[in-house]
């Protein structure tokens, strides 16, 4: 039985945040009496990613996905509980282990602002000590899965957002990483550089087998790479599966489409009207009524087109983190 490539065991990280009350007074107390809180950002988060496998990490702002992925690359020392990346402590910051993983967080710059990409490349080759002649096949590939050839010679500064984030991408996979941390590799971007950028993720995976642990708001990211979901809250997780089968665990409706030949009046008996687009209504029904209220419709009505599906994948996420938390 082959290991996994992340083993993930009762991880915590708990951090000491300092806090006072406003003003100048209680200021000056807190120079000779600080006083802190714990905040368990992490608590007690196990699972497992087998070698090549894309996952979506999930979660709200302040869930701990990200002081996740920076324990899982060595940036962060755990307070408590097990890591290993391919076979690695991260915290211990082996060089075998950061030669094999890549960390890419969507609003951090990792190239040198004031160069052109290339000379960060050949950066980041010496620091990686690849020789000449495997680096410059390897950046080459990338700049033309990417379609960065006529960016990586202007000054990082003078990239677009978008521009910029696709040459950090290929900034950070030059060493040929086994293990990709992606934390919003998307974010604040227009909806054809995301598009471009999930592709490349998508061929990169599927070429060199890479194992995958993708944080995104974007739910296009997430059902395009992604067939397994993990769900953290407060530290906790809340679901570990296919992402195919969260509607059916936490979703208690679907939603019917249809389209009447006269016209869409009275359809509020049938279950709740929640979008109206020309002749085209999608009713929210109980799961466990669709067959019957679909039934229905096509003996009452004289139904040009109908459809059953499960709710939005973004619907169901929001479910899932208004099930009770463990406590």
């Amino acid at each position: 039985m082959r290991e996994p490539t992340i083993h993930v065991d009762g991880l915590e990280k708990v951090f000491d945040v300092p806090e006072r009350e406003a003003g100048l007074v209680a200021a000056t107390k807190s120079l000779v009496r600080r006083r802190t809180r714990e905040v368990r950002a992490v608590d007690g988060v196990s699972f497992e990613i087998e070698p090549g496998e894309v996952v979506g990490f999930l979660g709200p702002n302040g869930a701990g996905k990200t002081t996740t992925l920076k324990m899982l690359s060595g940036l962060l020392y755990p307070t408590g509980g097990e890591t290993r990346v391919l076979g690695h402590v991260p915290s211990k910051r082996e060089r075998d282990f950061l030669r094999r993983i890549t960390l890419v967080m969507g609003n951090r710059n990792q190239l040198q602002w004031d160069l052109p990409a290339l000379d960060s490349f050949e950066l980041s080759r010496a620091v990686y000590r690849i020789p000449r002649e495997e680096f410059t096949p390897i950046r080459d590939e990338l700049i033309e899965l990417l379609d960065v050839g006529d960016l990586v010679r202007k000054p990082v500064r003078n990239l677009s957002l978008g521009e910029r984030m696709k040459v950090e991408i290929v900034g950070s996979l030059l060493h040929r990483p086994q293990v990709l941390f992606l934390d919003e590799p998307t974010i604040g971007l227009d909806v054809t550089m995301q598009k471009r950028i999930r592709s490349f993720v998508a061929e990169y995976n599927a070429r060199y087998g890479a194992t995958v642990l993708l944080t995104s708001h974007y739910m296009a990211d997430v059902q395009a790479l992604c067939k397994r979901v993990i769900v953290i809250d407060h530290g906790h997780i809340l679901c570990d599966g296919p992402l195919a089968g969260l509607a059916e665990q936490f979703a208690a409706y679907k939603t019917i489409g249809v389209a009447l030949e006269n016209g869409h009046s009275g359809l509020e008996r049938y279950g709740e009207v929640i979008h109206v687009d020309g002749d085209w209504v999608t009713l929210r029904v109980p799961k466990a009524e669709t067959p019957r209220v679909a039934a229905q419709l096509l003996a009452d009505q004289s139904v040009l087109d109908l459809t059953i599906e499960d709710p939005p994948i973004e619907d169901v996420i929001e479910l899932v983190f208004a099930q009770e938390r463990p406590r």
